[in-house]
């Protein structure tokens, strides 16, 4: 059995999978760019992920690689396979995750529900799009965007014009209505076994996810049903290995439309860690060495994730531990900024309104 997993990225994601690895008898390391990242516990080496020579270095000593984030360029993933390693996800996956406009000609040729969109070169596609779709759009750059960042509504074209100056198409979607915003989680090994989460409400605050409820309360049976079969012809079709998040928009019209994919673990599915019978972090690590999947009932009725959003532990854990006792605290070992996820608490138990207030009052204590 393979039992080195190595992990490009020293983030909060990398940092989140030593403890499971340790629980089922793993090695685990990390390639960080720099010193002190937030998996520094496990860094054994530092490189750059966009070298291929440093990361080619790191995979010798590991039995499959994976990743803490979805950056490492396409020429060093298939770098890695050429030299034999065990790459999860791979990098024909990866890719739908890399481009947002690969991955919306994907998704569209599979059928699966997604935005009205187009590829807009020009300020005059762009015109014309808006034009076509009520004055208003989404604007998107294909390429590294996250958490709020590469997305713009715009109701004129000159609002990105800036972004045209690099020379490469951009994304534009239709300005969708919706309820709110859904999160389908699951986890898929080499051999096929997918395991699916409860589908989850995930509450976004300039972007950024703020909170999330497991499982999204006032769903039907269809609804859940439908967030799973797309999850699986995405992870299915793609070839998806490892951790899965397909982020959805609940419309007004009663639609499921997918809005970004994640191929990794993901912040809605952080509440797993203490929520759930097995974690997102220790599923990850099962499906990528192609190990039996775990069990993915929920622990309690509800659970309930709030992000700390550039607070600090300095000489709060007492006044927290002492008024929620029952919360869970996990912090990131970041150094705090405005609007930067420097940890998250999770709550869980039968009633959601108290689940939801304790949560909340657990992570107020670290807030400036």
């Amino acid at each position: 059995m393979p039992n080195t997993v190595g992990v490009i990225g020293g983030g909060q994601l990398a940092r989140m999978m030593v403890p499971p690895a340790i629980e089922l008898g793993l090695g685990i390391r990390v390639l960080a760019e720099t010193a002190g990242e937030s998996a520094d516990i496990a860094v054994t080496q530092l490189g750059d992920y966009r070298n291929a020579d440093d990361v080619l270095r790191f995979a010798e000593g590991v039995d499959v690689v994976t990743f803490d984030h979805e950056h490492v360029p396409q020429s060093v993933l298939r770098a890695l396979v050429a030299a034999g390693v065990s790459v999860h996800p791979g990098p024909d996956a990866l890719v739908f995750a890399q481009d947002k406009l690969r991955m919306r000609e994907r998704l569209a040729a599979l059928g699966v529900p997604v935005p009205d969109w187009a590829a807009v070169a020009s300020v005059d596609e762009l015109t014309a799009f808006l034009a076509e779709h009520g004055g208003r759009a989404v604007v998107k750059t294909p390429r590294g965007g996250y958490d709020g960042k590469g997305v713009r509504v715009v109701s004129d074209a000159a609002e990105v014009s800036d972004w045209f100056e690099g020379g490469e198409p951009l994304l534009v979607e239709e300005l969708v209505e919706f309820r709110r915003e859904l999160s389908q989680m699951l986890a898929r090994r080499p051999s096929g076994e997918i395991a699916l989460w409860p589908v989850v409400e995930s509450i976004q605050r300039g972007g950024v996810c703020v909170e999330v409820i497991a499982p999204a309360p006032d769903t039907s049976e269809k609804l859940r049903e439908v967030a799973a079969e797309i999850a699986i012809t995405i992870a299915s079709e793609l070839g998806v290995t490892g951790a899965l998040a397909v982020e959805l928009f609940e419309t007004t019209d009663d639609r499921l439309l997918v809005n970004e994919l994640a191929m990794r673990p993901h912040n809605s599915g952080h509440w797993t860690i203490d929520g759930s019978a097995t974690s997102q972090f220790e599923q990850h690590l099962r499906a990528v060495l192609d190990l039996p999947l775990g069990p993915t009932g929920t622990r309690e009725p509800w659970s309930v994730m709030v992000n700390v959003l550039g607070g600090t532990t300095a000489d709060r854990y007492p006044a927290a531990l002492a008024d929620q006792p029952g919360a869970k605290y996990h912090f990131y070992g970041k150094e705090p900024r405005p609007g930067r996820k420097v940890g998250h608490v999770t709550t869980g138990g039968d009633e959601l309104e108290d689940v939801v207030f304790r949560a909340r009052a657990a992570a107020a204590f670290f807030e400036d």
